[in-house]
């Protein structure tokens, strides 16, 4: 029998963006921008995405290395406050082993000219599959990429 077990944690990361708060949301809520930032590493080919960005609606992103591990996220979302706060429920697999269970707070608050991002995330660990040191370095990963694909955006204007 496996040993279960299960490790909560939170933390958060700060951001801010040289994009009004509307910019910065609009680039978690529209489905034909998010894909651009929100995905695995850059040498990972493009995987499957779903987005349906509303109260009860889902998202789903699964990719990974070319003949390796099909990493999956699953998420709900739960509370939608436009160009204000989102907070989506998730779940993370590495194939068919579920590694963990977050919730997940994204709060845009006006900073001068450009947006202040919180990202808050409250999970649980699953049986020693993912830790949260991981998960946290790569979410700084992919608020990395918001801000390459707002700064991207910002030239195109």
């Amino acid at each position: 029998m496996t040993e279960r077990s299960v490790v909560h944690a939170t933390f958060t990361i700060e951001r801010s963006y040289d994009a009004s708060p509307p910019r910065v949301f609009k680039a978690w809520s529209d489905p034909a921008i998010k894909p651009r930032w929100f995905r695995g590493p850059d040498e990972w080919p493009r995987g499957e995405y779903e987005l349906d960005f509303r109260v009860g609606g889902h998202e789903r992103l699964a990719g990974g290395p070319p003949g390796g591990t099909m990493h999956i996220y699953n998420a709900i979302y739960h509370d939608i406050v436009p160009n204000e706060r989102i907070i989506i429920g998730y779940d993370m697999h590495l194939d068919e082993r579920r590694i963990s269970v977050s919730l997940m707070t994204v709060e845009f608050r006006p900073e001068g000219k450009g947006t202040r991002l919180t990202f808050t995330e409250q999970g649980a660990f699953l049986d020693g599959w993912d830790e949260v040191g991981g998960r946290e370095r790569g979410s700084v990963g992919l608020l990395d990429k918001l801000g390459r694909e707002l700064e991207r955006q910002a030239r195109e204007d």
